[in-house]
């Protein structure tokens, strides 16, 4: 019997101080090493979804929407939105709080695809995942919509094959 989890039982939040050692000449947290960041809770996510070594496969687009600044505390949500044979796709929410004055913001988001590895290095099975609130459903189904996508930039996936994609724009 298959096992299923659900969202919730992966989730993961990290958190991370913006060092000197982080900035640009700007003093703005490096773009670099927020994605660093990015796919270590990501990584995170997906073993303890898994249980299993997992690797990065994707990556969405990071749109930076406000500068993080040096000192800001950044707290990274992770969390499982769906997962396929061996692919697991995670959610992450990235907020700033500047401490002294108490100042916070979500700054970045996006969807990071990671596959479970067995002890040779190959694809192995992972467990599904039951969404239990109507956002996690939503994010559920919107997550074949966005590995169909994936797979036509890849060149594994014809734009005619995509059926979910299709569905959107094409009246039945």
């Amino acid at each position: 019997m298959e096992q299923i989890k659900t969202p919730s039982d992966s989730k993961t939040t990290m958190n991370e101080l913006v060092l000197p050692n982080d900035t640009n000449t700007l003093n703005n947290l490096m773009g670099g090493r927020l994605l660093h960041w990015m796919d270590i809770v990501a990584a995170i996510t997906a073993q303890k979804h898994s249980g299993k070594i997992s690797v990065t496969a994707s990556v969405d687009n990071v749109s930076f929407g406000r500068a993080i600044k040096l000192g800001d505390l950044v707290t990274l949500d992770a969390k499982i939105t769906r997962s396929f044979n061996s692919s697991m796709e995670i959610h992450i929410v990235v907020h700033s709080e500047n401490i002294p004055s108490g100042e916070k913001f979500k700054s970045n988001e996006a969807y990071y695809t990671f596959v479970a590895l067995d002890g040779n290095r190959l694809p192995t099975k992972v467990p599904g995942i039951k969404p239990e609130s109507e956002e996690e459903q939503k994010k559920f189904d919107g997550a074949l919509r966005r590995r169909q996508l994936r797979f036509i930039l890849a060149g594994k996936m014809k734009p005619e094959e995509a059926t979910e994609l299709k569905a959107l724009f094409v009246p039945e």
